[in-house]
């Protein structure tokens, strides 16, 4: 029979990937005190360090996202008004 296999919580990787970057253990050390791998454990300290830039950007990005959908928007409700228009004076003709 075969091992499931386990899965760690988001809050988990977050608070142990924080310890590894605090550097007042060894990886070594965290991944024995967590009951994890070391490997793993350098994998989430790669990750926070490479995603940490992503939190603070994305007020901005979503910003920007929402912009570009208004404007969208804004596009779809002038042609639906043209066509409205054009149909509405076929109609009265």
């Amino acid at each position: 029979m075969s091992k499931k296999r386990k899965r760690y919580s988001s809050a988990f990787k977050a608070k142990v990937a924080l310890e590894t970057i605090s550097n007042e253990s060894t990886v070594a050390e965290i991944a024995k005190k967590y009951e994890v791998h070391p490997t793993m454990v350098s994998g989430w300290k790669r990750a926070l360090l490479n995603g940490a830039a992503d939190i603070f950007d994305k007020g901005q990005r979503s910003k920007q996202q929402s912009e570009v959908q208004v404007e969208e928007l804004y596009r779809h409700i002038g042609q639906l008004k043209v066509e409205r228009d054009f149909l509405s004076k076929k109609l009265n003709l």
